[in-house]
């Protein structure tokens, strides 16, 4: 009896520790077993209090009447699989007659509490069935992405997302984005993050950098293009739309509209053309866009409308010619002068980390998710990389990146700089690097997102 007692207290101690110091670990050792049983247990009950439950069938209600039978209990969603994952567990519920998506995600924060898990999230996977997850730990406290990720051609694991999923970048679905933060909010965390992805893909990097590229150009090796002076990014855009209008001509010519070709083979955008034929795609990202808007003379606003002009139809026509946008500032607003709605209306993807001001949060959410500026605003100056992302679907996130230092940016780019194309239009804006980098050992990384 002193053994076991010894055991259990060894038991209880180790499951303690492991909660507060590697919440991962306690949730893989012990936590996924207890939740799994108290959703079980408390499945029924917790419905009932949370008003999740309808009546049962006329029928039945009948035949027990006709019987002499108690009349049949309410009847909660029916679970039709129970999955743990690293993170926590995946309900998939089959809703009953009369049920509705929107019931789950009201009732999600009362789920929450009743089954002592971390945070609850529901999404309707189709009609009649709804996926919730639950988390049973702050998986953005201390971000740790999965081993294994999906991988397919523009599509890169960027962060976490709160409910324990991968937050990818896919710029096949996505080609436009726009990201905000302010200073030390973790925004260059999540920009390094992005480059790491793309560095491995046959993908041409081009940079737009007015901080005299001190953000960039460490990753020059893997650039195919960089400018660091609103100067050269208007020369450098120039070029990109002369691209782009060389690429639709190579379209047309190869669309293969003709009786004998199937739908399916009639070329639209690069995606469609054949493997030796098909143009490398380029993603474009500009650091701090509001360099490029300011002005102070006449001569600098006729520069910045050459900018911007050459930015929006990049963000209008870019898409079907391969050519993606990323663009990063720390204030967004209408004062950035004209164009600046119409270039802001193309970017389909939305990102804010912490902001100073409940301006640049509307001009991010506030023609997508009005509910989500009030959570960009929210977020704690303590907890720099955490920030809410969203499209144009009106759906939105909070996520977090994995805290990648420049080094490990620099040896990463250094090591696929084999990939970097030579595009003959961006020739003149490549980067001089010489000597290769040699890869330095990077420092240990710290837990916390910077």
């Amino acid at each position: 009896m002193t053994a076991f007692t010894v055991a259990l207290v060894l038991v209880v101690a180790a499951a303690g520790l492991l909660r507060w110091r590697r919440p991962a670990w306690y949730w893989l050792a012990f936590g996924v077993t207890l939740a799994a049983l108290r959703v079980l247990v408390r499945y029924r009950s917790v419905m009932d209090a949370c008003g999740l439950t309808v009546p049962s069938a006329r029928w039945r209600l009948a035949l027990a009447r006709a019987t002499n039978r108690p009349i049949p209990e309410p009847r909660p969603p029916r679970i039709r699989r129970l999955r743990p994952t690293r993170t926590g567990l995946v309900l998939r519920l089959k809703l009953r007659p009369g049920q509705d998506v929107f019931d789950i995600a009201a009732a999600s924060d009362r789920l929450r509490h009743s089954f002592s898990m971390f945070g609850v999230t529901s999404r309707e996977v189709r009609s009649g069935v709804v996926e919730v997850r639950m988390t049973g730990y702050d998986v953005l406290k201390r971000v740790q992405m999965p081993a294994e990720t999906e991988t397919r051609a523009m599509r890169v694991p960027v962060a976490l997302r709160e409910d324990g999923s991968v937050h990818y970048r896919d710029y096949r679905a996505i080609p436009h984005a726009l990201t905000l933060g302010a200073t030390e909010s973790g925004k260059s965390v999540y920009q390094r993050n992005l480059v790491a992805g793309l560095a491995p893909l046959d993908v041409a990097l081009v940079g737009i950098d007015c901080k005299q590229g001190v953000e960039l150009f460490p990753l020059a090796r893997r650039f195919s293009a960089l400018a660091d002076s609103p100067d050269t990014a208007a020369e450098l855009l120039d070029a990109l739309v002369a691209r782009m209008a060389d690429v639709y001509r190579l379209i047309r010519t190869q669309q293969r509209i003709t009786v004998g070709v199937p739908d399916a083979e009639i070329a639209a955008d690069i995606w469609d053309l054949p493997d030796e034929l098909r143009p490398t795609p380029i993603v474009v990202l500009v650091d701090e866009v509001a360099e490029l808007a300011l002005y102070a003379t006449k001569e600098e606003e006729r520069r910045r409308d050459r900018i911007i002009t050459a930015l929006v139809r990049l963000a209008q026509l870019g898409r079907a010619a391969g050519i993606y946008l990323e663009i990063c500032g720390q204030r967004f607003g209408s004062e950035l002068g004209k164009g600046i709605t119409m270039l802001r209306a193309q970017l389909t993807g939305r990102t804010a980390h912490r902001l100073n001001d409940e301006t640049s949060a509307n001009m991010a959410f506030g023609d997508i998710a009005p509910d989500a500026v009030l959570a960009a605003i929210q977020i704690p100056a303590d907890l720099r990389g955490l920030a809410i992302a969203g499209d144009a679907s009106g759906g939105w996130h909070r996520i977090r990146a994995p805290h990648t230092s420049l080094r490990q940016a620099v040896n990463l780019c250094n090591r696929y700089a084999d990939r970097t194309p030579d595009l003959p239009e961006l020739a003149p804006f490549r980067p001089t690097t010489g000597t290769a980098t040699a890869l330095v050992p990077s420092a240990k990384a710290s837990p916390a997102t910077a």
